[in-house]
C-alpha cells in the first residue's frame, strides 16, 4: 500500500510491543489538561543519516525495548467511571508501518512539501470503538542512501511535544545500549486542584464558548532554518538582550499580521509554553502527557518589531504560576461537568515556543559515530484559523532555530516572500507550491 505519494511507499504494517509485560489490571488517567487537547494530534519526524548501526530490524529490536518503559502509550483508551478518558495499559502495543522513500534524504529534504513530508508519520484517527486503536502510530521511512526517517504520531491528549520527544530519545539511548537519560514519570496527580482551588482561565472560557471555526481557506505550511548567524544578527537589529524566541515570535507575528492584512496598532498573540520547569517544585523533564500552558500577549504592532519582542519577553518571562494552576483547576472543573473538547490551537493566530526541546539528543548512533538527527519536524492536526507558528531548535545549536508555519495559503504565500523574513537567509523547506 502506499502513503499517499507516489515517492514513499508503506509496505507493512504491524504491531510494536513492550518485551516487558504490565501487571494484569493496571490503568493510567489522563489528566484534566491532557483532555482539553482532546481536538488535536502530534506529529513529529526526525531524520537521520546512515549509520553503521542504525537499520530497521535494529530499530525495532530497541523499539521494543524502550516501550517496557511507556506502558500508558501502548495501552488502549477507555472511559472511566466518572466518564473521562483512562489508558488500560494491557500491552496491546503502538502500530509501526515499514516504509521507504524512492529518493535520498539530501534530496527529500530539498524537494519534499509540507503533505509530503506528513506521509512519513502516518496517522488514522479513532473510529468508534478506542479499545482496538492505537493512539501512537510509529512509521520507519528508508531512503535511497540509507538514510531514515522517524515519524511518530499520537494524540496531544497521550503527549505534549516535550513527553513525544523523549520517548524517541530514550528510544534512542536503548538503542545506544545507553542509560535513558530523562526517563518518563507518569504522575497523572501533577496537575490535581490546589487544596483553595481558583479555577480561572478567561482566554480557555472565551475559546470554548465560541463557535466551532469554519473556514473556506486551506491551509498550507513551510519551514524556515535560521542559522546561529542569522538569529544573531536578527537579535542584532532588535534587541540583542533578548531571546531568539521572543524575536522571531516578534518577526513572524508582524510579518504574517501585515500579510494577512490586520491594520497596524494594539494586537493580540496566543502564546504556548511549556511549564514543566516553571512551577515553584518543578516538574522532571519525563513528566508524561500535557504540561502546556495558553496565554495571550499584547503589542502595539505600530511601534515596531523591537518594541513587540519587549513585550513578548516580558510576557514570557512574567508568567505567574498561580495563572497556571487556576487553569489547570479551571480545566478540572471543564472535565468533571462533562465537556467535550474544543480547539485550543486557533481560530486566532498562535505561537509555540518548543525551542527548549532536545529534539537533536536523539541519537542513535555510539558517541564518535555521528547519529544525531539531521532534522526535526513537528506539526499539530487541528490547527485551524490564522494560524500556528512554532518556534523549534535547530541542528546547528547556539542561538540557530527553525520556524514552522501553518497559515491561510494566500498568506503562507506571502510570508514565504517576505524580504523582511528573508533578509535573514533562513534556508526555506517543506513549502512546496507555497
Amino acid at each position: 500500500m502506499t502513503a499517499g505519494g507516489r515517492r514513499v511507499t508503506v509496505y507493512a504494517k504491524s504491531t510494536a510491543v513492550s518485551g516487558t509485560p504490565v501487571r494484569p489490571g493496571k490503568t493510567y488517567p489522563l489528566s484534566s489538561l491532557d483532555h482539553l487537547m482532546g481536538r488535536h494530534t502530534l506529529h513529529l519526524v526526525f531524520y537521520y543519516r546512515p549509520g553503521p548501526t542504525l537499520d530497521r530490524d535494529g530499530l525495532k529490536e530497541s523499539l521494543s525495548e524502550v516501550l517496557s518503559h511507556y506502558p500508558a502509550a501502548t495501552g488502549r483508551l477507555s472511559r472511566g467511571e466518572d466518564g473521562g478518558w483512562i489508558v488500560k495499559c494491557n500491552d496491546a502495543g503502538v502500530r509501526l508501518l515499514d516504509a521507504r522513500a524512492n529518493v535520498t534524504l539530501e534530496e527529500w529534504l530539498g524537494s519534499a512539501s509540507a503533505e509530503e513530508e506528513m506521509e512519513l508519520a502516518y496517522w488514522e484517527p479513532m473510529g468508534d470503538d478506542p479499545s482496538i486503536w492505537s493512539p501512537y502510530y510509529i512509521q520507519i521511512t528508508e531512503f535511497e542512501d540509507k538514510a531514515f526517517a522517524i515519524g511518530l504520531s499520537c494524540t496531544h491528549m497521550h503527549a505534549d511535544p516535550t513527553c513525544a520527544t523523549l520517548l524517541v530519545r530514550a528510544w534512542a539511548d536503548s538503542h545506544r545500549r545507553a542509560c535513558i537519560a530523562y526517563a518518563p514519570f507518569l504522575h497523572p496527580p501533577a496537575f490535581l486542584p490546589r487544596p483553595d482551588p481558583r479555577p480561572s482561565h478567561p482566554l480557555l472560557s472565551l475559546k470554548s464558548s465560541s463557535a466551532p471555526f469554519a473556514s473556506n481557506s486551506k491551509m498550507s505550511s513551510a519551514t524556515f532554518r535560521f542559522s546561529d548567524l542569522a538569529v544573531k544578527s536578527l537579535l542584532a537589529d532588535l534587541q540583542p538582550d533578548a531571546s531568539p524566541f521572543s524575536a522571531l515570535a516578534a518577526l513572524f507575528w508582524s510579518r504574517i499580521a501585515r500579510a494577512a492584512g490586520v491594520p497596524p496598532g494594539p494586537g493580540e498573540l496566543t502564546l504556548v509554553v511549556d511549564v514543566r520547569k516553571r512551577m515553584h517544585a518543578p516538574l522532571p523533564h519525563g513528566f508524561y502527557g500535557n504540561a502546556l500552558h495558553f496565554s495571550r500577549a499584547r503589542a502595539d504592532l505600530a511601534a515596531g518589531v523591537a518594541h513587540v519582542v519587549d513585550e513578548l519577553g516580558r510576557h514570557v518571562a512574567g508568567l505567574p504560576e498561580d495563572e497556571v494552576w487556576a487553569a489547570a483547576e479551571w480545566a478540572h472543573e471543564r472535565r468533571h461537568r462533562g465537556e467535550e473538547a474544543f480547539q485550543m490551537y486557533g481560530p486566532e493566530l498562535t505561537c509555540f515556543a518548543l525551542d527548549h526541546l532536545m529534539a537533536y539528543g536523539a541519537a542513535f548512533e555510539k558517541e564518535g559515530e555521528g547519529g544525531r538527527p539531521a532534522h526535526v519536524s513537528y506539526r499539530v492536526g487541528g490547527a485551524e484559523g490564522e494560524g500556528l507558528v512554532v518556534v523549534l531548535p535547530a541542528a546547528e545549536e547556539g542561538a540557530a532555530r527553525t520556524v514552522m508555519v501553518t497559515l491561510p495559503e494566500e498568506v503562507a504565500k506571502t510570508i514565504c516572500r517576505d524580504d523582511a523574513i528573508l533578509r535573514y537567509g533562513p534556508t526555506v523547506m517543506f513549502a512546496g507550491r507555497v
